[in-house]
C-alpha cells in the first residue's frame, strides 16, 4: 500500500479509475477462486440438503445486508469524491463520520431484526424450519459489515481500492478455514443430536449453522485490518483535513440527508438483484410442495442452484463488480467537471473490458460445463451441467446491467436502475411462475427467469443512458471482437478436452490444461484482432511493462 490516499492527485483520482478497478478485480477474483476451492469440502460436508439450508439463509442474510450495508461503500465513496473534487477535504472527512454513526445504527437494527425474527423467517416464508440455525449466526454479521463498508467507502472516494482489497482477500480466507472447519464440527454434532430427535436433516441444518460461522468470522477479521489501516493513516487525514482552505462546514443533517438520498435508490435497485433470488427461492420451493415435492428434494435442487452453480457463475462477475466500484467516484468527479468526451469515454472503455471479461467466461462455461462440475465437485451429473450451459449467457448479462447500473450513479441518475429494477423484477417473477406451472422446467426456472431478468435491465439502463448524457451503444465494437476472439478460443478448448479425456483422462487434468490452454488462445486472439487498444493496456496496473512485452511478442495488430 505504498500509494496512500494523501500522495494522489486529483488528476489521479479522476484518471486511474481503470487501474484502481484493476486492483479492486484482482482481489475478488481470489476472494471468488478462493470461494469457489473452499466450497467444494463444504458442499461435500454438507450434502445437497444442507447446502439448501445454507443457500437459502444466506439469501435471506444477503438481502439484509442489501438493506442495511451494501450501499454504503457506493453512497460513500460518492459524496466523498464529490467533495474532493471540490477541495472540501474537511466535509469529505464529515461524511465519513456521518456515515460511520449511521451504519452503526442501521447494522445493529438489521442485525437485532434478523436474529429475533429468524424463527418466523426460516418456518413461515422460506418454508424451511431448520434454516433459524444458520440465519441466528449470520445476523451479527450486519453490524460488522455496515462498519467495514462505510470504511471501504471512504477510502474508495479518496481514490485508493487497496485497503478495501486486501481486507476482501483477509475476509475470505478466514472465512474459508472457520466455514470448513464449523460445518465439520457442527454437521456431527447435529447428526448425533438427530439420531436422538428423530430429525434426520438436523445434521445438515446444523452444519449449515458451521458453515456461516466462517461468514462472521471473516467479517470480523476484514473490519480489523480497515481499522488498522484507517489508524495507520490517521496523521495524513488530518493533514488533508488541515490543508482545506474553502472555509466550508457542511452541516452533519445536511450531510445525513444527502448520504440518505444517495444510499436510498442503490440500496432499492443493489436489493432487488437479492429479492429476485429469495423470491424465487420461496416461490420454487411452494410451487415444486404443491406438485407433490417433498422438503428433501426440492432443498436438494436447490442446494444444486445455490451450492454448484452460483458460486461459478459468481467468479467472473468480479470484474464487472470491481469496475463499477471505480466508476462511480471517477464518473461523478468527470460530470461535476462538465468533461463530455471523457464521460464517453470512460463508459465505453468500462463497457468494452467488461465484456472482453464476460464473454470468454460465458463461452468456457458453455464448453466445459460437465468437466467443470466433476473437476470441482465431482458430480457427473446432468443437472449441474446443464445448469451451467443454460445460465452461461448470465454473465454477460449481468455484467452489463452492473455496470450500466453504477454508470448512471455517476451520472447522477440514481434512482433511475431502482425504476429499471423494479420493472424487470416483474417480469422475471411472471416468467419464473410461468416456467414452473406451465412449463413444468423445475430447477431450469430459476436460471431462465434470471436470464429474463438481466436482458430486461440491460435494455432499459442503456436506453436511459442514452437520453440521459447521449451515450450510443456500439454494438459491433463492444461485442465483436469479444465473441470472435471467444469462439475460436470455445473451439480450440473443446477439442483440446476432447483428445486429452480419450489420451489421458481423469478429471483433473484434462480439465486443467484445458483451462489453461482457454486463456492463451483468448488473450492471443483478442489481442491479434485488435480488442485491447494500446491506451486500455497502458490504463492496468503495469500497464506500460504490459505493453511492451505484447508488442515485443507481436501480440498487438
Amino acid at each position: 500500500m505504498s500509494e496512500t490516499p494523501r500522495n494522489r492527485t486529483r488528476k489521479g483520482r479522476n484518471d486511474d479509475y481503470l487501474a484502481q478497478g484493476a486492483i479492486l478485480a484482482a482481489a475478488v477474483v481470489i476472494t471468488k477462486v478462493i470461494g469457489v476451492v473452499y466450497r467444494i469440502p463444504l458442499t461435500n460436508i454438507l450434502g445437497d440438503e444442507g447446502n439448501g439450508f445454507y443457500g437459502y439463509a444466506y439469501q435471506v442474510y444477503a438481502i439484509a445486508l442489501m438493506l442495511s450495508s451494501l450501499s454504503l461503500p457506493t453512497a460513500v465513496s460518492k459524496l466523498v469524491s464529490a467533495r474532493m473534487a471540490a477541495n472540501e477535504r474537511r466535509n469529505a472527512f464529515r461524511v465519513f463520520l456521518c456515515s460511520l454513526i449511521f451504519s452503526l445504527i442501521v447494522g445493529l437494527i438489521a442485525a437485532l431484526a434478523i436474529f429475533l425474527g429468524a424463527g418466523a423467517i426460516s418456518e413461515y416464508m422460506m418454508k424451511a424450519p431448520l434454516s433459524i440455525y444458520a440465519l441466528r449466526v449470520l445476523a451479527p454479521c450486519l453490524l460488522i459489515v455496515a462498519v467495514m463498508a462505510v470504511i471501504r467507502g471512504y477510502f474508495q472516494g479518496l481514490g485508493t481500492m487497496v485497503p478495501t482489497a486486501v481486507s476482501q482477500i483477509i475476509e475470505q480466507i478466514v472465512n474459508a478455514v472457520a466455514s470448513i472447519i464449523g460445518a465439520s464440527v457442527l454437521f456431527g454434532i447435529g447428526t448425533r443430536a438427530g439420531e436422538k430427535a428423530g430429525e434426520e436433516l438436523l445434521g445438515p441444518a446444523y452444519g449449515a449453522a458451521g458453515g456461516t460461522l466462517g461468514t462472521a468470522l471473516g467479517a470480523a477479521s476484514g473490519l480489523l485490518f480497515l481499522l488498522f489501516v484507517l489508524w495507520l493513516f490517521r496523521g495524513g487525514i488530518k493533514r488533508q483535513v488541515r490543508r482545506d482552505r474553502t472555509g466550508k462546514r457542511e452541516a452533519y443533517s445536511h450531510i445525513l440527508k444527502a448520504l440518505i438520498l444517495t444510499a436510498v435508490p442503490v440500496i432499492f435497485s443493489t436489493a432487488i438483484y437479492n429479492i429476485n433470488q429469495i423470491l424465487d427461492l420461496t416461490i420454487f420451493n411452494h410451487i415444486l410442495d404443491a406438485q407433490g415435492y417433498t422438503e428433501q428434494q426440492y432443498m436438494a435442487l436447490q442446494g444444486i442452484y445455490t451450492g454448484k452453480y452460483d458460486p461459478l457463475i459468481n467468479v467472473p462477475m468480479s470484474v464487472p463488480y470491481a469496475l463499477s466500484a471505480s466508476i462511480v467516484p471517477s464518473l461523478t468527479a468527470v460530470v461535476m467537471a462538465g468533461k463530455r468526451k471523457r464521460t464517453y469515454y470512460q463508459i465505453d472503455q468500462t463497457l468494452r473490458l467488461t465484456t472482453i471479461i464476460t464473454m470468454p467466461s460465458c463461452v468456457g462455461f458453455i464448453v466445459l460445463a460437465s468437466p467443470l462440475m466433476v473437476l470441482l465437485y465431482n458430480d457427473s451429473g446432468r443437472t449441474p451441467a446443464n445448469l451451467l450451459m443454460m445460465g452461461a449467457v448470465v454473465v454477460v448479462l449481468y455484467g452489463w446491467s452492473t455496470i450500466t447500473n453504477s454508470v448512471l450513479h455517476g451520472l447522477n441518475y440514481m434512482s433511475s436502475p431502482a425504476k429499471n429494477a423494479c420493472v424487470a423484477l416483474a417480469i422475471h417473477l411472471a416468467a419464473l411462475v410461468l416456467m414452473l406451472t406451465v412449463f413444468q422446467m423445475n430447477v431450469y426456472a430459476l436460471v431462465g427467469s434470471n436470464i429474463v431478468f438481466a436482458l430486461v435491465m440491460c435494455w432499459l439502463n442503456q436506453r436511459k443512458i442514452r437520453q440521459v448524457c447521449g451515450y450510443r451503444l456500439n454494438v459491433a465494437r463492444i461485442f465483436l471482437k469479444p465473441l470472435i476472439a471467444s469462439a475460436v478460443m470455445g473451439i480450440v478448448t473443446y477439442a483440446v478436452f476432447l483428445v486429452l479425456d480419450l489420451l489421458v483422462g481423469g478429471r483433473v487434468i484434462p480439465a486443467v490444461i484445458s483451462i489453461l490452454i482457454a486463456v492463451v488462445v483468448y488473450v492471443v486472439v483478442i489481442l491479434k484482432i485488435g480488442g485491447l487498444s494500446a491506451d486500455d493496456i497502458e490504463a492496468l496496473p503495469m500497464g506500460a511493462r504490459l505493453l511492451r512485452i505484447c508488442r515485443r511478442l507481436h501480440l498487438m495488430p
